[in-house]
């Protein structure tokens, strides 16, 4: 459906990264598109500043928090077999849940790494309801379907580390862990199939090969072959944690970043998620590809990863754009909240500024959604652009009101939260309004969902029983390897 026009006045508006903040300002909106920016002649009614929409350019569309089946503050190598404790849970319900939470975050695209396919159905039946989800909350959506084809248990042979295991334990890793991958050919097929069943104007499919310690070179230079042919992205782990790093380093004595380029993997069309453990010369091969580095600030927090080298990424002239991966600094998907946290760990010390908070909002609504939409437009407020729109309540946000000059970047940085949203509006449509999803019932969503995951859990008790025994095994084998 499209919306009918609609002028919208702000007290102050933020038209695109590399702008100055300006003052009341009306935004024409006719369709899809903003059709004109123009000056206000009076006091507007309503005291909002405006923003393009927020881009989380890495997710993967949980509908519960993971610190609710007991993962929080775990490693990553620890955390991911925890994951499994979630039960298949319907999929659009899970999509609805997960997406309208993005929104209500200030997120008006979203990238969906989809590394858990319930499996009702095939593939592409489950991602056409991922779709319709999409369209019925109203944000534009990147799916990347993810694939491994080596190294189930951990970063190599798997029967060394099965066989430090207690039978019980090993009997359960093996029933949910070892399966027969998918080949090079069948993958490419698969994804053309989803893209079949589930691609449109705002839902775009991808390759999501999961990481290269999980994807052999065959897997890994036929996607890159695929996505040169065909012009469709590729979404990738790459580089989170240090037991990673060892491992690349390892396995490929002549460079990690150099072999990827050498498969024809790097290109304006990848991105990379996390990068913690790149080094300055890797980052700079990255940069002279075009790669995307999408940043995941508190999930590199909560999973003990490490910090990414932001500022140098910054320097070296690398793409940047941030990403929630499920675990926003308290678990609730806050975009807001999430490029403040970027800005504050990456800033710099003293007087010298090694991350501008302008550059900052570059990578929140503007350099993400190439990795989502594979369209490089928007992340601006012109005439011409999509109507992706965040408005915040400017009264709130400055409730002291103590000068007529506000520094509007400055208090947007220092408080603004998903508390602060007015509206999000994307493809000229209202998305949120008020902290309500318009589009779904998410309470009814969501209330489904819970009673779904509670049932499941309770079957996965044998797999719960084993993991301090795996846990164990996982930090002795992971140590021993790396450090």
């Amino acid at each position: 459906m499209i919306s009918p026009p609609r002028a919208i006045d702000c007290a102050y508006m933020i038209a695109g990264a590399d702008q100055p903040v300006s003052e009341r300002q009306t935004i024409h909106i006719d369709g899809v598109e903003i059709k004109a920016v123009t000056a206000m002649s009076g006091a507007p009614r309503e005291a909002l500043l405006a923003l393009p929409a927020l881009v989380n350019a890495h997710d993967h569309a949980r509908a519960v928090r993971t610190s609710s089946i007991g993962a929080g503050g775990r490693p990553l190598e620890s955390w991911l077999p925890l994951l499994a404790l979630f039960p298949s849970i319907d999929p659009y319900l899970a999509a609805v849940v997960a997406l309208s939470n993005a929104a209500l975050g200030g997120a008006g695209a979203v990238m969906v790494h989809y590394t858990r396919v319930q499996g009702f159905t095939d593939l592409p039946t489950e991602a056409a309801e991922v779709a319709r989800a999409a369209r019925d909350v109203g944000v534009r959506t990147g799916f990347a379907v993810a694939v491994r084809d080596r190294n189930p248990v951990v970063y190599g042979p798997s029967e060394p580390f099965l066989s430090t295991l207690p039978a019980a334990t090993r009997a359960e890793v093996e029933r949910r862990f070892m399966r027969t991958p998918l080949t090079p050919q069948q993958y490419l097929a698969l994804v053309d199939e989803v893209a079949a069943a589930a691609a449109g104007p705002m839902f775009d499919v991808q390759y999501g090969p999961q990481a290269i310690q999980w994807c052999s070179d065959a897997m890994l230079e036929a996607i890159a072959g695929a996505s040169a042919a065909n012009g469709r992205r590729i979404h990738m782990h790459f580089l989170e944690t240090r037991y990673q790093r060892v491992w690349a380093d390892a396995n490929y004595p002549g460079g990690i970043v150099r072999h990827l380029d050498s498969l024809g993997l790097l290109s304006p069309r990848l991105s990379l998620v996390h990068c913690v453990w790149a080094r300055p010369d890797e980052l700079d091969l990255l940069a002279a590809r075009g790669v995307t580095i999408v940043n995941n600030n508190s999930s590199n927090l909560h999973l003990r990863s490490g910090m990414a080298p932001v500022a140098r990424m910054v320097e070296r002239g690398c793409r940047l754009a941030i990403g929630i991966d499920g675990n926003a600094l308290d678990e609730d998907d806050d975009s807001l909240r999430e490029f403040r946290l970027a800005h504050l760990l990456h800033v710099g010390t003293g007087f010298k500024v090694a991350t501008s908070r302008e550059q900052v909002l570059g990578m929140a609504f503007a350099n993400g959604r190439l990795s989502v939409t594979n369209v490089d437009d928007g992340g601006a407020i012109a005439a011409g652009a999509p109507a992706d729109l965040l408005l915040l309540d400017w009264a709130a946000l400055d409730n002291d009101n103590l000068r007529e000059d506000a520094d509007v970047l400055g208090i947007l940085f220092a408080r603004a939260t998903a508390r602060h949203i007015h509206e999000l509006i994307v493809a000229g449509r209202t998305v949120v309004r008020d902290g309500r999803v318009l589009g779904v019932d998410l309470a009814t969503a969501r209330a489904e969902i819970i009673g779904q995951m509670r049932a499941g859990v309770r079957d996965s008790a044998a797999f719960a029983a084993t993991l301090p025994a795996l846990e164990k095994a996982l930090a002795a084998h992971f140590e021993l390897e790396c450090c």
